[in-house]
């Protein structure tokens, strides 16, 4: 009621003295859209400079990955030390091909250059460059600004360099230059026209895209500023990224122009349409109740149709009604529970990736803080015999492909027996069934799982020995025991994990299988848990590193009820 009898003093009001409002308001509602305008430009230079940092952040990701490929796929090494620059520049193609905008040099240990690919000039020698140099004397990798990156002359632009040592010697050098393709590509994937300034002399242009307007240059500065150009607004601002620092000093910055071109206009508009509004209110005085009753079905009936599209997940936002009363805080009051729900869908969607829905739902509940506390739970350990020899003998993007293959197989299998995936360890998969949740049945549920990822490897395998590929070969150690686990990290970025004896225990199983000449290997405390469902046979007692006291183990030969497992099951046929 109180709302209610709001609205109706409201309406009283504008009847009774709707000339005096209007007087009142024109100013009101001039300096309001103005501050509609001065925000809704902060939000939009913020979000542009954000998205900027994250752009650099990803290309620099890709070099980095670039560079350490490069240097350490032994077709590198190879070609470096029967000095190929043919078969040199062939290797780091194949990284341009995919990252075009990036430069690459393959170096000789007396720093010249074997190979080049993608500079225009590329240097001859790197010594000179005391940066790159750095990598050939303490064989340790090197990054940052520079001058010129990968090419010499004076029109070379700045580039961040990312230099890689050899392990033979050499180095592999990745650079990406700033220059205007660059700035031209950047500022389209983010709607911003930039300009790149330098450290000396102060605020000189290096590049910029085409369409910057050259009056940003003159009136920007570290906040947002609005700047006329001829018929157009922009919103300019200037920015550091600490990316852009060089070793020696100094900082390259950049300023990004948003065209606000339209905000403005939109924001006259507005204005025009309410001095109209008001106009009209005041000679309709006497009809205003009934255009507020329009407003407010209208208002209350986006509420409904919205209200019926949500029951089907249809996330949509109701068009506010400007009222300024409680019809407005009801539709922004919705659109704010639609984000909420759209965004938990979000997240559930993404951590259903990672594990499954009952631990899913304990992490959304904000059940877990940081810190941690003890848990009885079962871990499993996975890991790929003889590894490195098969890595050595392939290249990086079929290794990667092989690996995605295999973790697909198993990963799948541990969710669907309500484990987590705790983390990847090269080759390796650490799983956790128990924890944050535990539950009676975590280590029949780990076991299980073990004797499923035999199985799923006889068909891998199977599917790899008809492309020409070896069989791969695994061993699964399985243990059950306290741990702590919980959120290690900090309030601002926590990794939920598990720590203990027991986790380092069933890593020692996996370790043994093949010794031990077993494919799963359990510990006594794993084998108490599930030996009425799983058949299984004593091995003998082992002592492993950094463990005083002995464990018994077991062979796991299958389940219960089903076929046993082959002992060549990870050969395939």
């Amino acid at each position: 009621m109180l709302r209610l009898r709001t609205v109706r003093a409201k309406l009283t009001a504008l009847v009774a003295l709707s000339i005096v409002a209007m007087l009142a308001t024109l100013p009101l509602l001039s300096w309001m859209l103005r501050e509609q305008l001065v925000d809704e430009v902060d939000d939009r230079v913020a979000d542009a400079e954000k998205s900027f940092q994250e752009e650099l952040d990803d290309d620099l990701s890709d070099l980095l990955l670039a560079a350490r490929v490069i240097a350490a796929d032994t077709d590198t090494e190879r070609a470096l030390q029967a000095h190929d620059g043919a078969k040199a520049r062939e290797l780091a193609a194949m990284f341009v091909g995919i990252y075009p905008e990036i430069d690459v040099l393959v170096v000789e240990p007396d720093g010249r250059v074997l190979a080049q690919v993608g500079c225009s000039s590329a240097l001859a020698n790197v010594g000179g460059a005391r940066e790159i140099a750095g990598v050939l004397a303490a064989k340790r990798e090197v990054r940052g600004m520079m001058a010129h990156g990968c090419e010499t002359g004076a029109n070379a632009p700045p580039a961040y360099v990312i230099a890689a040592p050899i392990p033979s010697g050499g180095a592999v050098v990745v650079c990406l230059p700033l220059n205007a393709a660059h700035l031209a590509n950047a500022g389209k994937k983010l709607g911003l026209e930039l300009a790149l300034l330098g450290v000396s002399p102060a605020n000189t242009v290096i590049e910029r895209t085409p369409g910057f307007p050259a009056i940003a240059l003159a009136t920007v500065v570290q906040e947002p500023v609005l700047v006329e150009a001829g018929s157009s607004a922009w919103a300019a601002a200037r920015f550091a990224p600490p990316q852009l620092a060089f070793a020696q000093g100094g900082r390259l910055s950049l300023v990004a122009a948003l065209d606000v071109t339209d905000i403005r206009s939109l924001v006259r508009r507005h204005l025009l349409l309410a001095l109209g509004v008001l106009a009209v209110a005041a000679a309709i005085s006497l009809g205003f109740g009934t255009r507020l009753a329009r407003v407010m079905s209208v208002a209350l009936t986006r509420v409904n149709v919205a209200l019926k599209r949500l029951e089907q997940q249809d996330y949509v936002h109701i068009d506010a009604l400007r009222t300024g009363d409680e019809l407005e805080d009801l539709a922004t009051g919705f659109n704010t529970m639609v984000d909420g729900l759209k965004d938990r869908d979000n997240l559930r969607a993404t951590f259903g990736k990672y594990m499954t829905a009952t631990v899913m739902d304990h992490l959304l509940a904000g059940k877990v803080e940081l810190g941690g506390k003890t848990l009885t739970v079962t871990i499993l350990f996975t890991d790929i015999r003889g590894f490195t020899g098969i890595s050595e003998n392939m290249d990086a993007h079929s290794l990667v492909a092989l690996l995605n293959e295999y973790f697909t197989a198993m990963v799948g299998i541990v969710m669907e027996e309500n484990g987590v995936v705790d983390k990847y360890i090269g080759d390796a998969i650490m799983a956790v069934f128990g924890a944050p949740v535990p539950k009676p049945d975590d280590a029949v549920n780990a076991v299980r799982a073990a004797v499923r990822m035999r199985r799923a490897l006889v068909t891998l395998n199977a599917r790899l020995v008809a492309r020409g590929q070896p069989p791969l070969r695994t061993g699964i150690g399985i243990h059950t025991g306290e741990v702590v686990a919980g959120n290690i990290g900090s309030e601002a970025r926590m990794e939920y994990t598990v720590i203990g004896d027991a986790v380092n225990l069933a890593s020692r199983l996996e370790s043994n299988t093949k010794e031990l000449g077993v494919n799963v290997l359990i510990s006594e405390d794993t084998y108490e848990a599930v030996k009425a469902h799983v058949v299984a046979k004593a091995i003998r007692e082992i002592t492993v590193k950094g463990r005083a006291q002995p464990v018994m183990t077991y062979e796991v030969l299958g389940l219960v009820g089903e076929p046993a497992l082959a002992k060549d099951a990870d050969a395939g046929p």
